[in-house]
């Protein structure tokens, strides 16, 4: 907060200055140097290479004029966007203070009791909602300072990054090795901020949908061009939605002790899942032996197939998820587009609202049944290069959750009704500890829809190969086989 940003303005005029020398160096090289080898008096094989070389030279005496003005560029730029960034949080904290907080030099936020009179620091001690109510505005204000000063770190990283960039030769061919750059670009993002952010993606994978969220629509188009399939394999169209389990399932794992007839049961359930796979529910065959197998590991689902094979949930996302949502995702994406000019690609992070539902067809009612769905992705619009009407594109992936447990006093059917299996005696197998319940969840390839066109949203992967059994080699080691 008290640091002299003054210095940078001050450096940006050194480095000025040293380009306006080099400038000076240039116009001395060229006239009693380089003029040598183009005159009459030289000529020849050794006149032609010393041209070569002194050309090259020359050309580094410009290139040096241009990377020093850059620099200087990206110093002011700095001076300007870190002395407003430090001016949004000191306006943040003077805010906090008048809102009755204490702030404190390290940016910690309390609430502040010595501005209360006596009657509400009495009122205050004596009621525990006056506190909570305290302590929650505290937190509010903390984190709007932690945002803040994040955005000057950010601004940081970004001031790096951008010397990096005009120092950086950016002709490997210009007969030099790391020599001086000739032709600096301008940072293609909105702000030193944007840079910084860009330059940090988050290593954790849990963390990415968070990060792409912050970034700036023009940032996100910017990144996704030039490396779009590492951003998608990181996880940027990962759903924010947070997943949890509302049912308790069937209690404590191995909160009982087994009986001779648990382990007769395991015995049954375990032939009556190998027997899923020989009648075709691969799906439910594969579920249920992780859960006999009690490893209480989360499982990957595979939502493609299920969409291949459950067309009620094929239609409730093409509906439901896309349908629904597509018009109001394409208005918002263009007002980005507009706001940042109407020239530059942006991206829009969309996620449709988390629906829960139950699968239709008989193999995934019995390996998932109830579940939550939702699609998660982003939109595209991009400028026309004639200036017509922009083109705009969404991108998404289905994502499903739901915890493989049993209900006490239900039942499940298998093989058209041939085999009843109790809910109970599969529970119990849980609270044992022959058996554990554990989190499904997977997400979908991802699927293209022009929203330019009026053709309905259309939901179909590929050919899922299920010929053959679970022995069948030819069927790999894919999700759910």
């Amino acid at each position: 907060m008290s640091t002299d940003l003054s210095t940078l303005t001050a450096a940006a005029g050194k480095w000025e200055e040293m380009a306006a020398k080099f400038k000076t160096l240039e116009e001395r090289y060229e006239k009693d140097v380089h003029g040598v080898s183009l005159g009459e008096s030289w000529i020849g094989l050794s006149a032609q290479a010393a041209n070569d070389r002194f050309t090259i030279t020359l050309k580094e005496l410009q290139g040096a004029q241009k990377e020093a003005k850059a620099v200087a560029g990206v110093l002011r730029d700095a001076h300007t966007q870190l002395t407003d960034l430090r001016n949004r949080v000191k306006a943040i904290r003077d805010d906090a203070v008048k809102a009755g907080m204490r702030v404190s030099d390290q940016g910690t936020v309390a609430f502040d009791t010595a501005q209360l009179t006596q009657a509400e620091r009495t009122a205050y001690v004596h009621d525990p909602d006056f506190q909570q109510t305290a302590r929650t505005q505290a937190n509010e204000w903390a984190e709007r300072l932690v945002k803040a000063v994040k955005a000057v770190t950010d601004a940081d990283d970004g001031i790096r990054v951008a010397l990096d960039a005009v120092v950086l030769d950016s002709d490997p061919m210009d007969g030099t090795f790391n020599g001086f750059n000739r032709n600096p670009q301008a940072s293609p993002y909105p702000s030193l901020e944007e840079a910084g952010k860009a330059a940090s993606m988050p290593k954790d994978r849990k963390d990415i949908p968070a990060w792409w969220q912050s970034l700036d629509p023009v940032t996100r188009g910017i990144l996704l061009e030039d490396k779009g399939d590492e951003l998608r394999a990181a996880g940027v169209m990962d759903p924010r939605y947070q997943w949890h389990s509302a049912d308790s399932g069937s209690g404590r794992f191995k909160s009982e002790e087994p009986t001779p007839e648990d382990l007769w049961f395991h015995a049954r359930a375990l032939a009556i899942a190998t027997a899923g796979d020989a009648i075709g529910e691969t799906g439910a065959s594969r579920n249920m032996l992780h859960y006999l197998r009690g490893t209480g590991e989360t499982l990957d689902l595979d939502v493609d197939r299920i969409l291949a094979d459950d067309s009620d949930f094929r239609s409730n996302i093409e509906n439901k998820h896309v349908g629904t949502n597509q018009d109001v995702w394409r208005q918002q994406a263009l007002n980005e587009f507009h706001a940042a000019g109407g020239d530059r690609t942006v991206v829009v992070p969309v996620e449709s609202r988390t629906r829960h539902t139950n699968l239709q067809s008989d193999e995934w009612f019995h390996a998932v049944g109830a579940h939550a769905q939702n699609v998660s992705g982003f939109v595209t619009v991009t400028p026309d290069a004639h200036g017509g009407a922009p083109k705009v594109s969404l991108d998404y992936q289905v994502n499903v959750w739901d915890r493989y447990n049993w209900d006490p006093g239900k039942s499940t059917p298998f093989a058209d009704g041939l085999i009843n299996i109790s809910d109970d005696d599969m529970g119990r197998l849980h609270k044992v500890g022959f058996a554990q319940e554990f989190d499904m969840q997977g997400s979908s390839s991802t699927y293209h829809h022009d929203l330019n066109s009026s053709t309905p949203p259309a939901t179909t992967p590929e050919d899922q190969g299920r010929e053959g059994t679970r022995g069948d080699v030819s069927r790999g080691e894919e999700k759910n086989r």
